[in-house]
C-alpha cells in the first residue's frame, strides 16, 4: 500500500527563542527535522516524504540539504497561517488512496515501533494515534478546587498520527475550527472513530531549549 508522511515543519518555533525555527537547530550532528525525516526512513525506505516548511524558508531548506548533503527524496510545500492549513497544504501533495501520517518535524525520536503501529491499525481501522500514558498523579481542576483524576484514564497524544487518504483528506475539507488541536479532532469532526496505539516515551515534542539537551541525552544512550 501507498505509504505518505507529512512532515510538519512549518511552525516559528516562538517558544523556542531563538533567531531560527527549533526544527532547524543541530541535534547530534544534523537539524532536528532531518532526524525525524529518518526514523521514516528507517521503518520502510519508499515512504513517499512531504515537508511543510515555514513561509519563505524554501531556499533556506534547499540550502540546509546541501549542507548536510542530505540527499533523500522528497516533496516540499509552505505551511500556511495555522497548522490546519499547514496540513491542508501537504495533503495536495498526496494521492486519494493509501495511507497518510502526519508527523511533527520536531519529535525526533520517534521509534520504528511506533510507527509500525501506527500504519498496521491505520490500515485495518482507517485511524491510528499513539498515546502514551502520564507517569504522575493528575488532578481535575474546578473553579472551586481540585480532585485527584484517575491517570489511566488520561492519554498523551503524540504523532504520527495516520489515517488512510480518502479519510484525512475529506476531513481537511472542513472549515477550519479553533478546537482542532491536532489531526485527531479533525478527523473524529468529521464523523471518524479514533483508535489508539501505544507510542514510545522517547517521543518528545521540542519545545524549549531544555528539550534538546534531553533529546540529545536519549539519541546518545537509547538509539
Amino acid at each position: 500500500m501507498k505509504c505518505y508522511v507529512l512532515i510538519m515543519a512549518a511552525g516559528s518555533g516562538s517558544r523556542f527563542g531563538a533567531e531560527i525555527p527549533k526544527q532547524f537547530h543541530e541535534l547530534a550532528g544534523k537539524p532536528v527535522v532531518m532526524h525525524a525525516i529518518q526514523q521514516f526512513l528507517n521503518w520502510r525506505n519508499d515512504i513517499e516524504i512531504i515537508i511543510v516548511l515555514p513561509a519563505g524558508y524554501l531556499t533556506y531548506w534547499k540550502n540546509l540539504t546541501a549542507k548536510y548533503s542530505f540527499n533523500v527524496p522528497h516533496s516540499v510545500t509552505e505551511g500556511g497561517a495555522t497548522r490546519f492549513l499547514s496540513v491542508r497544504n501537504g495533503l495536495a501533495l498526496t494521492g486519494d488512496d493509501g495511507l497518510v501520517a502526519v508527523h511533527d518535524g520536531v519529535r525526533p525520536l520517534v521509534s520504528t515501533d511506533t510507527i509500525t503501529r501506527c500504519f498496521e491499525t491505520a490500515e485495518k481501522y482507517g485511524s491510528a494515534v499513539p498515546v502514551i500514558n502520564p507517569a504522575d498523579t493528575v488532578r481535575l481542576e474546578t473553579e472551586q478546587s481540585s480532585t485527584t483524576f484517575d491517570r489511566n484514564r488520561v492519554k498523551l497524544v503524540q504523532t504520527p498520527q495516520v489515517f488512510r487518504a480518502d479519510i484525512i483528506r475529506k476531513a481537511y475539507m472542513q472549515d477550519y475550527n479553533p478546537g482542532f488541536t491536532d489531526d485527531a479532532t479533525v478527523v473524529e469532526k468529521s464523523g471518524i472513530a479514533i483508535h489508539l496505539v501505544e507510542g514510545n516515551r522517547e517521543n518528545i515534542k521540542i519545545t524549549n531549549p531544555e528539550d534538546l539537551a534531553v533529546a540529545g541525552a536519549l539519541l546518545h544512550y537509547i538509539f
